[in-house]
């Protein structure tokens, strides 16, 4: 299992964000993950989650964080939202907390949906799948080949090299998050994983449906791997309610700070104390008995 949120909230804290990272690797949880917004609309749109004061630290300065001071934990973003990132830039700073973790990274990446953050961002909406799929070709081309080179309409590499590449090989894994059927389309034809974000077990059941008729439809590159599937469960966590996304072939769950938070206080900033009883009562009901997930 995995940790959201290590970045925001409560978490945007640093000392806060490492002492939840430690507790979570001594636990026994495989993974903690970020999420990411540049900015947040003001004032806060209607049925929107997130208050425009909700602290985000940057995905890769708070990887950077709590890699440096976890040793077996994986760190993940969980999201990145593509198309408002630099390719090679992002590149470099991935590639730098592979290597600084030590080949830890799992790097999760999002098309992106508040227009408002594009705006302020300086790049059009309307183009943002196209963005999407021309910037993850560049991350893997500076990530993976021997002499990096990419010839799109957004972007051109070639007589360059980018090292230190990332320790894993040929690169870290990458996971597409996003329900939207481009999304799903993209990470049965270009990523190592899914990611659902706030899914109850039968939205997750619908999603993998689908991704499975797309395997179908699409060929999926070798090279991949079987994709792996992660969710982050809202509403009520039980032992019958982890059977059932390990029946739909879920390999990872990555709790909310609240793990039964309903879906709309999903991004609610939770106290570190109540973080950290969360944490261990997760540890002692499922860890013991479902160590893949």
């Amino acid at each position: 299992m995995g940790l959201f949120a290590i970045n925001y909230g409560t978490c945007a804290d640093p000392q806060i964000a490492v002492r939840v990272a430690r507790h979570a690797e001594a636990a026994g949880f495989e993974s903690v993950w970020t999420g990411e917004h540049i900015v947040l609309p003001d004032p806060q749109p209607p049925r929107f989650t997130m208050p425009p004061t909700l602290p985000f630290l940057d995905t890769v300065v708070a990887l950077t964080l709590v890699a440096v001071a976890t040793t077996t934990i994986r760190v993940a973003t969980g999201i990145i939202v593509l198309p408002l990132r630099s390719p090679a830039v992002l590149a470099k700073e991935l590639a730098s907390v592979d290597v600084v973790s030590g080949g830890r990274l799992v790097a999760g990446f999002a098309a992106g949906y508040i227009t408002a953050e594009f705006a302020a961002s300086g790049v059009p909406m309307a183009d943002r799948g196209a963005r999407m799929d021309e910037y993850l070709r560049v991350l893997k081309a500076l990530w993976a080949m021997e002499h990096p080179e990419h010839e799109g309409k957004l972007v051109s590499i070639n007589g360059v090299d980018a090292q230190p590449r990332p320790v894993q090989r040929p690169h870290p894994p990458i996971v597409v998050g996003g329900e939207a059927p481009a999304a799903l389309r993209r990470a049965v034809t270009m990523a190592n994983g899914w990611y659902g974000f706030a899914t109850t077990p039968a939205e997750a059941g619908e999603y993998v449906a689908a991704l499975r008729r797309l395997e179908h439809e699409h060929e999926r590159p070798a090279d991949l791997g079987r994709l792996e599937l992660t969710v982050t469960p809202v509403g009520p966590l039980d032992r019958a309610t982890v059977d059932q996304y390990e029946e739909l072939g879920v390999d990872r769950l990555v709790l909310l700070p609240e793990p039964e938070s309903p879906r709309g206080e999903r991004h609610a900033p939770v106290p570190v104390d109540r973080i950290l009883h969360n944490i261990d009562t997760v540890a002692a009901t499922f860890l013991a008995t479902t160590p893949g997930m």
